[in-house]
């Protein structure tokens, strides 16, 4: 799947249009959530009883009957995918809260299948053909979406931001750009002192994004509250303040990305840990610390790109990675402080260092047991995992996070 994304140039009627297409999706998948939660334990309702009900509803509703057929479906399907992510977490006993479905307050985007949508000879407008008369859209872009055909595109969704309104084109297409094989291999240790280490002994620094802007996101956060509520200047205080966190996150995911693809174009072979990020996340005392650094959304690019350039991303175990040492096997205990790896065997290098080493070697001792997961890169520890739902396209993630990231800087 390839995702290519445009902003949007309209005028303020059209963007309010959106915003109640918007809301009807909401509408629509916060109903089906009720209808299945009402519905008696006999009926074991589907995903077609939900898009059977989205109908009902179009022909009791006014303003669902004048949005598209495909995207109250579409909507419906919104609703199924969390119903049926809560049954999965059920059935595989996943610790703690299994996610029950909960309804939407805030939904930002509208999804559009083959229909409903009609892009221009020039593809650079698209009208909106459904009732709601949002009608033609301007897009702005670099992207060369006429170079693809037409019956590649498979859903088109319309997505509020802080800045702006986007679209994006979702496309039936394998993106594999080969990269000659390099015969390097590498081993990599994320942290919060270095962004990561790598097993050569490089570090590379953490920029730490929010950190840095966290005393500007208070003072705009507190200038939200100084303004009377219901009034126009608090709502440009709120977008002031969601822009400055929308422009943190895509810091985030254009760092990873460009990370990940230099590590993956010079290597043959990605070898990192299987860390529990969400795990990680409840100690409270390095919660924000964790998330500033974003290793999850490093690992996914790592993934895309290896499988990208065909090559090999291995997920390893992170047991005793840190307290191993890479050239005796000893185990050296050590606390998070303690920031030297020095073993009776004479080896002293710094603990990240060790440890990425560690993590490469595992990777080699296991290579005789591949498992290939849905990104195409080998994940050596999925023995220990439990089995992952196999995601519809309705997510749109290629993959979780990735919706807004592929469609960036994809031709890089």
């Amino acid at each position: 799947m390839l995702v290519l994304e445009y902003k949007i140039k309209a005028k303020s009627a059209q963007y309010r249009t959106i915003d109640e297409a918007i809301k009807t999706v909401q509408f629509v998948r916060n109903k089906c959530l009720r209808y299945w939660i009402d519905a008696p334990k006999e009926a074991k309702l589907k995903r077609f009883d939900l898009n059977k009900y989205s109908t009902e509803l179009r022909r009791e509703f006014t303003f669902v009957k004048d949005l598209n057929s495909m995207a109250c479906q579409a909507s419906a399907e919104r609703a199924w995918l969390a119903i049926s992510r809560f049954y999965d977490n059920c059935k595989s006993n996943k610790p703690g809260n299994k996610g029950f479905p909960k309804f939407q307050k805030n939904n930002r985007s509208i999804e559009y299948k083959t229909t409903g949508w009609v892009l221009h000879k020039t593809k650079r407008r698209l009208t909106i053909t459904d009732k709601k008369d949002i009608g033609e859209l301007k897009l702005l872009g670099k992207w060369d979406i006429h170079t693809y055909p037409l019956k590649s595109i498979k859903r088109v969704r319309l997505l509020r931001r802080a800045d702006g309104y986007y679209c994006q084109f979702c496309l039936d297409l394998e993106c594999v750009d080969v990269q000659p094989k390099t015969g390097q291999e590498i081993g990599l240790d994320v942290g919060l002192e270095s962004f990561y280490t790598d097993s050569n002994g490089y570090q590379e620094p953490n920029p730490r994004f929010f950190r840095k802007a966290e005393s500007d996101i208070k003072h705009s956060q507190r200038r939200i509250y100084k303004k009377q509520k219901g009034s126009a200047g608090r709502r440009r205080a709120r977008a002031r303040y969601s822009r400055k966190h929308l422009r943190i996150s895509r810091q985030r995911n254009e760092h990873a990305k460009r990370l990940a693809r230099n590590v993956c174009k010079s290597n043959d072979l990605v070898a990192y840990e299987d860390l529990k990020v969400s795990n990680m996340l409840k100690n409270h005392c390095l919660a924000k610390a964790i998330a500033d650094a974003s290793w999850y959304q490093f690992r996914q690019w790592i993934e895309y790109f290896a499988n990208k350039f065909e090559k090999l991303a291995v997920a390893v175990p992170p047991q005793y990675t840190s307290q191993e040492c890479s050239q005796c096997k000893g185990v050296v205990k050590k606390s998070l402080s303690t920031r030297t790896h020095v073993c009776q065997c004479g080896c002293v290098l710094h603990r990240d260092t060790n440890a990425a080493i560690n993590i490469l070697l595992k990777a080699r001792s296991r290579g005789g047991h591949p498992r290939s997961n849905a990104l195409g890169s080998s994940n050596l520890y999925a023995s220990w995992r439990k089995p992952a739902r196999a995601s519809g396209y309705s997510e749109l993630r290629i993959p979780v996070a990735l919706a807004r990231g592929v469609s960036t800087n994809l031709s890089s």
